[in-house]
Parts: C-alpha cells; sequence; structure tokens
C-alpha cells in the first residue's frame, strides 16, 4: 500500500512539473492568462521580454535614455540572424519600428506585440528573412503606472489601464517636435539610432460607430511627397488592407469625424509633425498609426492589431527591396530641394471613394437635454459608398535656404538640433554678413493653454536682406543633410509646427524700450515737419481710422514705430538664412 501510494505521489509530482514545463514552454501572456481581459502592467510587460530575449537568441532587450517618469526607455529587437548592430541590419534587411503605450489607456498593441514576439521566437509564426523588429514596449511608462478603470470613458476594456498624460501630464503624441519631455529626447535618440524603413504606431480610436475593428492612418502621401508618397499611397496601404481582408479582417482609414454620421463623407488626418508619424516623416521614413475601434471588445481588437502587424511584416517581407530603393533614392533627392511645401489643405478636386461599412445613424431626440442627439442603430448595418479626401495641397511654399544662422544664445533650439542629429559648424572669427531676415507680420494666438503652449498659428512673415553680425560660437547650419525637412519644419516661422509657433520665441514679440510722451511729442513733431511722406502716411491713417484719431497715445506710438529710436529687436525673426549662390555662402565648409 506504501509502494502504491508513493508511486502516485510520484506520478502527481511529474504530471505537475511537466504541467509547469509546458506552461513556461507556451509563454502566455498577461492578456492570455486573463482570457483577453486585461493588459499587462509595466513590470510585466518589461519583465516578459527579459524572459523572451534570456531564452532566445533572436531577441535583444537593451535600455536607452530617460523618460519624465525616471524610468528608463527599452528596445526590443528581433533579428532571426541575432546580429543586434543597427549598421549592420541596414545593409541587408528592412527595419520595421513599433511604438506602444504612447496613449497607454489604448494599450492593444502592448499585448499584441508580446504575442508577435513570442510566436515568431516559438516558430508560431515564420521568422521573417528580410525585416527585423523593433518596438518600444511602452513609451509613455509615467501614463503606464497611472492605472485606473475609468478614464477612457467610451472604451470596452480591459478591466484596467494607464492614463493618457505622462508623468508631467503632457500627450507624449503632440511633443515629437517641441520636445518639452524627456520621452520625446530619448524616442529621437531611438529613433536616430535604428532609422527604421517603417513605422508604427498602435493607438485606440475615439469617434464615430462603424462595423469595422481596424482602421489605419497612413501618413499623408502629399505630404511624403515624390514617388515615396505615391507608393505609400498606391503599394503599400492596399498591399496591407489586402493582405488583411484575405485574412478576413476588414479595415478603413481613420475614420475622422466628430458627433456626425461618417458615409457623409470625411478627410484624411493630417499628421503634422508634432506627431509620431509625421516626426518620423521628416526622415522619409513610411508610417503608420493603427486605431483600432474602442467600442470593440478588448480581446477583437488585440487580435485585430495582432494579425495587422503580421501583415505588416509579410508585405514588407515582399517589398523589401522596393522600400529600401524608394528611401534611399528620396533620402538623396532631399538633399537637393530647393522648394518646400507649408500648410497642407484638402484638395476638394481630387478624392477617393470607400464602400464604407457603417450604421445607420439616427436623429432622436436627447433624454438627457431635450435636444437632437446621434444614436447609432447596430441593427441596421450597411455598406455604402463614401467620398474620403485624402489629397492635400500646399498653401504655401518657400526657397530652401543654403544655411540658416542660429545664434549660440538660442539653447532651446541647439539643444533640439543636437538631439535630431543635424549638422551644424560655429562661426570662427566675429564678422557682418548679409542675410535674409524675416519680420513677423501677423500672427494668432490660443486663448487657452495646448500643451504647455499658447501656440501661435497663421502665421505671416515679411523677408528682406539686411546685415547682422555674428559672434565666435553662431552657428552655421546647411539644409544640405539628412535632416533638411526638419530643419525647414521648425526653423521657418509659418510652419504649423515651427519653432516660432510652439514659441520658442516669444521673447522678441515684446518690446524692451519705450517713449515718454511728453519728451517725444517734440521728437514727433520734428519727423513729421522733415518727412512729407510721412506727414501724409499720418494724415491719412487719422482720416480712415476714428479710434486712430481718438486715441493721442497710439498716434505717437506710430510715429515711434517708424522713428530711428524704435528697436530692431522687436519682432524679427532671430533665426536668419543665406540664401543659395549668395556671397555669404562662402562662410560654409567646402
Amino acid at each position: 500500500m506504501k509502494h502504491i501510494i508513493f508511486i502516485t505521489a510520484l506520478i502527481i509530482f511529474i504530471s505537475c512539473d511537466s504541467e509547469t514545463q509546458d506552461e513556461k514552454s507556451s509563454y502566455p501572456t498577461k492578456y492570455e492568462q486573463s482570457d483577453g481581459k486585461e493588459t499587462a502592467t509595466y513590470q510585466q510587460t518589461i519583465d516578459y521580454y527579459i524572459t523572451l530575449a534570456r531564452d532566445f537568441p533572436e531577441i535583444n532587450i537593451r535600455t536607452i535614455g530617460k523618460t519624465d517618469s525616471g524610468y528608463p526607455l527599452h528596445t526590443i529587437t528581433f533579428n532571426p540572424d541575432a546580429d543586434f548592430n543597427y549598421e549592420n541590419i541596414r545593409k541587408e534587411k528592412s527595419i520595421i519600428l513599433i511604438n506602444n503605450g504612447i496613449h497607454p489607456g489604448e494599450s492593444d498593441g502592448i499585448d499584441a506585440t508580446m504575442m508577435l514576439y513570442r510566436d515568431l521566437a516559438t516558430g508560431k509564426v515564420d521568422m521573417p528573412k528580410n525585416t527585423v523588429l523593433v518596438t518600444i514596449p511602452i513609451y509613455n511608462i509615467g501614463g503606464a503606472h497611472n492605472r485606473n478603470s475609468t478614464t477612457r470613458t467610451n472604451q470596452n476594456g480591459p478591466l484596467e489601464y494607464g492614463f493618457r498624460g505622462n508623468a508631467r501630464n503632457y500627450d507624449l503624441n503632440r511633443d515629437f517636435i517641441k520636445m518639452d519631455t524627456q520621452n520625446a529626447k530619448t524616442f529621437a535618440q531611438i529613433f536616430h539610432i535604428v532609422k527604421p524603413d517603417v513605422f508604427v504606431d498602435n493607438h485606440v480610436s475615439n469617434g464615430a460607430d462603424y462595423q469595422y475593428i481596424l482602421t489605419h492612418l497612413f501618413t499623408q502621401h502629399n505630404k511624403l511627397g515624390g514617388k515615396l508618397g505615391a507608393y505609400l499611397h498606391n503599394t503599400l496601404m492596399p498591399g496591407l488592407e489586402s493582405s488583411l481582408i484575405q485574412k478576413e479582417w476588414d479595415i478603413t482609414p481613420y475614420v475622422n469625424v466628430f458627433n456626425v454620421s461618417p458615409e457623409m463623407g470625411f478627410s484624411q488626418f493630417m499628421d503634422h509633425p508634432r506627431y509620431s508619424t509625421g516626426y518620423t516623416t521628416l526622415w522619409s521614413t513610411l508610417g503608420l498609426m493603427v486605431e483600432t475601434h474602442m467600442l470593440k471588445p478588448y480581446k477583437q481588437r488585440v487580435e485585430g492589431t495582432y494579425e495587422l502587424m503580421r501583415s505588416l511584416i509579410e508585405v514588407v517581407e515582399v517589398e523589401h527591396d522596393n522600400i529600401t530603393s524608394l528611401r534611399k533614392e528620396t533620402l538623396a533627392n532631399n538633399l537637393n530641394l530647393s522648394e518646400y511645401y507649408f500648410n497642407w489643405k484638402v484638395d476638394t478636386t481630387q478624392s477617393s471613394v470607400l464602400n464604407f461599412k457603417g450604421y445607420e445613424a439616427e436623429k432622436i431626440t436627447s433624454q438627457v437635454t431635450g435636444l437632437p442627439r446621434i444614436k447609432y442603430n447596430r441593427d441596421k448595418p450597411f455598406t455604402k459608398e463614401t467620398i474620403y479626401q485624402d489629397y492635400f495641397y500646399p498653401a504655401d511654399t518657400v526657397e530652401v535656404p543654403e544655411a540658416y544662422i542660429v545664434k549660440r544664445s538660442w539653447k532651446k533650439v541647439i539643444e533640439r538640433l543636437d538631439a535630431n542629429k543635424i549638422q551644424y559648424s560655429p562661426i570662427k572669427k566675429d564678422t557682418i554678413v548679409s542675410v535674409e531676415a524675416y519680420k513677423i507680420k501677423d500672427f494668432d494666438t490660443r486663448t487657452t493653454p495646448y500643451e504647455g503652449h499658447y501656440l501661435h498659428s497663421n502665421t505671416q512673415v515679411e523677408k528682406s536682406i539686411k546685415e547682422v553680425p555674428l559672434e565666435i560660437g553662431d552657428l552655421l547650419v546647411p539644409t544640405h543633410q539628412p535632416g533638411i525637412r526638419y530643419l525647414m519644419e521648425t526653423l521657418e516661422p509659418q510652419g504649423v509646427d515651427s519653432f516660432f509657433n510652439w514659441n520658442f520665441f516669444d521673447t522678441v514679440l515684446q518690446r524692451k524700450e519705450g517713449f515718454s510722451p511728453y519728451v517725444f511729442e517734440d521728437v514727433a513733431l520734428e519727423m513729421l515737419k522733415n518727412d512729407s511722406i510721412l506727414l501724409k502716411e499720418f494724415k491719412t491713417r487719422k482720416e480712415s481710422d476714428l479710434n486712430f484719431a481718438n486715441n493721442w497715445y497710439a498716434q505717437l506710438n506710430w510715429i515711434f514705430e517708424r522713428s530711428e529710436h524704435f528697436e530692431d529687436a522687436y519682432r524679427t525673426y532671430p533665426i536668419f538664412r543665406i540664401a543659395k549662390n549668395s556671397s555669404a555662402s562662402g562662410l560654409l565648409p567646402n
């Protein structure tokens, strides 16, 4: 009897041990263990990748830089060749960079990517031959630690999730150009180390109700420009859509509407450089945001994100040579741009047609407000031809200068040039140079704060030629370099996400010197006596503007602004341009 008990116990021990080994070899994620109801915490996510990196030589984990939370960012690289030197990788393969958890409440990509890496490593999914994956497992670490179950008001799962704001309450998907956060500075470091061919940022959408689980938001193809933009629009995007449809995963462009019915038509979302794909596009990276639908169950959303990334790998595998050659050609062509396009607007003369799968939107009376409201009826699905406005044109064009001059005093600008690997050379001796200078003529400013700023817009400038003194240590920044598009977007003040519009130069918008009216009265009188043109303009202004005519200070100030006493620094944009083939271009190193 004792022997039977011993044998039974041994069988139980072996059985339990075998079950543990099977469970270990399958590497279940927190999401899978919860039957698709929960998302992994930050620490669970990092621990999971540490385990995979320990057990599979194809996976590498490393820490890079800092975040506002005090934690470092991680990169997880999957390469079947177990070579994690990106310079070597780029010679042979395409690189896809995946960003997860920029909005940690939108956690679909966090769980989907963990499963994707495991399935590639264990052979459940065929290893790619021409493609290497790099992922930032959770970008917004501070937000990931701020877990709750309520802030994603309209979202269907998971049970708990992170918060949109980071450790300093910044929305990190508005920070890539202005770079207020340590997260954005470290992202730039990672981006310029990895230099990806394709970039994916995983999100969950807000907005209308419709049948799709998956929507995509590719970077705007006209803004990307040239052959590469056409390739994105005509080959890469349709290729991804076709692959998913073959797997019975419907997908449509991101439904860019608010409180209206989508079948009435909608336009593509414009990803300015403040956004992740807008930023990566400046180096001709093919960018894609994944937007799953908030009202669909969490399990379906994660599965959809997983399948989309698998399909993207399959497309990039086939298109590796095309992607590599087109990016190389585009980056080379960018070096010799003569004009640069800004401020993109919807082109109403061109559009695409979607066979959009939606739900009937009914107008009913709200029981809350007593006013009309929209209610989507899921019992009435439809497929309708819908106008999709996905063509844009530039409202503004500027000539590309030979170089910019950045005075050494503008440290915040220089820090961002450094973070983005912008090449420049310091002026070696004090000199005076003829440059193109801008005067800020007009702009609008938000009346409420936006991401830590009172953002400017609709900026208008007046250009002139002037002599400016340069000092030893001022910077000469040539445009003939890989970061040319970054320079144009940030240093041209009329760009929607320029450093000017993000308030980097607001000190030039305030006068520092003034006048005492009782003293300046005599000076003003002499000016009008000695300048007939000025006198005529002054009288005309008084005759045409009653408020001006009745405001003695406004009249004196008008004259003061046209006097030799008025400070030149006021509204003078402090970044200067050296035109191509100008005499000042001799400052540039050979």
